[in-house]
């Protein structure tokens, strides 16, 4: 891959994603095959004023490891040091920045229900400082190849063919094939904005998606609660971008409202193990019963997580012929296949599109409708036969997708 465009691609991360500010710190994650790029965008880091980067490496067969040979109750424990490092981050509030390469297979096999059983466990303990970062710093998502991820996409490739073809795609769909990414994002936060605006006008109160596939859903929407897309704001007004690629418009939904069954466009990629053609049917806005082909008990577990994770978090609106969708790719990665089609989230909601969040506590915002949860797990619900139609405050119906496209 050429190195010009692997560092405007960096520079695209960490100046218009991250948008990193002098003297703020910085926490890079990513796989550890990944260090020649990771050490690219500390650098840019440094170079725009951050005060120091740290990294968190991860690895999927590390995990794989302690999943299947350490006990449920020593993975659940918070040793004193990992709960300093939430301390820190709580204290700190450092940006961080996603490289994204996990093995979409890297788990597999793996008790899912151990896994859901060790994460709410820990989050007794280390969720405090988490909800203390609520909208308090930039972070941003971006991907890069790894060898796994890279031969799951294109498994007819030799291994480094594989990863070219990759990172040609990455960079095509994040905008960034010319080396201009910086600019081209400029333009796209202005269409996304300008059809933010056009929904945020319409006052809807719920959703109504239909499709060929069974999908009859209807959601209700939080009065006041607003449509976003493209670039967000910190509490203290810092610009981002959360994530690179992005195609979506989205909103919180009511909790506790959404009746009806909705069926899955794409494979969907949850902690290194892939659930494939699943369906949820959901009843006073809680997934009631979910059927997958495949990955079904690791779909279950996602919803045992905690209360809040058999309710929706997001619906987010994006155009079937969308960029990302019309390379033909499966990427087996959500950050790629949600910004692919229409997708919903289950779990946590999104507390800075309520009206002056500012200014309540994350207990007061669950209690006006927006959903809590330690989990936000985004699922692909588009294809070229959804149809989506808005309710507004007067009862008027507003169509809003048409066999998956824009209908205004």
């Amino acid at each position: 891959m050429d190195t010009k465009l692997l560092d405007a691609y960096a520079d695209l991360i960490v100046k218009t994603g991250a948008n990193v500010q002098p003297g703020q710190y910085v926490v890079i994650r990513t796989n550890v095959e990944l260090e020649p790029f990771a050490s690219l965008v500390a650098r840019k880091c440094y170079q725009h004023g951050a005060k120091r980067v740290f990294v968190h490496w991860q690895s999927a067969k590390m995990d794989q490891v302690d999943y299947q040979e350490a006990s449920e109750e020593v993975l659940s424990d918070v040793p004193s040091f990992e709960e300093e490092a939430h301390k820190f981050m709580a204290d700190h509030t450092p940006i961080l920045i996603w490289i994204d390469g996990d093995d979409p297979d890297g788990l597999k096999g793996v008790d899912a229900n151990k896994v859901a059983r060790i994460k709410a466990n820990k989050y007794k303990v280390i969720g405090k400082y988490r909800e203390a970062q609520e909208n308090k710093a930039q972070w941003c998502i971006a991907g890069a190849p790894t060898k796994a991820w890279a031969k799951k996409v294109f498994p007819d490739l030799p291994v480094e063919e594989a990863i070219e073809a990759l990172w040609k795609a990455i960079l095509k769909t994040s905008r960034a094939e010319n080396g201009n990414g910086i600019e081209e994002w400029e333009k796209h936060e202005e269409d996304l904005k300008e059809r933010c605006e056009k929904l945020n006008s319409f006052h809807l109160t719920s959703l109504h998606y239909r499709s060929d596939r069974g999908t009859d859903l209807t959601i209700g929407l939080i009065p006041g609660v607003i449509f976003l897309g493209g670039g967000e704001k910190t509490d203290d007004g810092k610009f981002f971008q959360p994530n690179i690629p992005s195609e979506e418009c989205f909103t919180s939904p009511w909790k506790g409202k959404a009746e009806g069954i909705v069926y899955a466009t794409k494979p969907l990629v949850y902690n290194g193990q892939v659930i494939k053609n699943f369906s949820a049917r959901f009843h006073n806005g809680k997934a009631i019963e979910v059927k997958a082909e495949e990955g079904e008990e690791v779909l279950k577990s996602i919803l045992s997580l905690d209360e809040g994770a058999s309710y929706l978090g997001e619906c987010a609106l994006v155009p079937f012929h969308s960029p990302i969708n019309d390379t033909g790719i499966l990427f087996y990665n959500t950050l790629y296949d949600e910004n692919a089609a229409c997708h919903l989230a289950l779990g946590r909601g999104f507390t800075e599109l309520y009206p002056n969040h500012e200014k309540y506590s994350l207990k007061e915002l669950e209690k006006r409708g927006i959903n809590s949860s330690l989990s936000h797990v985004d699922f692909m619900v588009g294809d070229d036969t959804l149809d989506i139609t808005g309710t507004d405050e007067n009862g008027k119906e507003i169509p809003i997708f048409v066999h998956g496209a824009w209908a205004f």
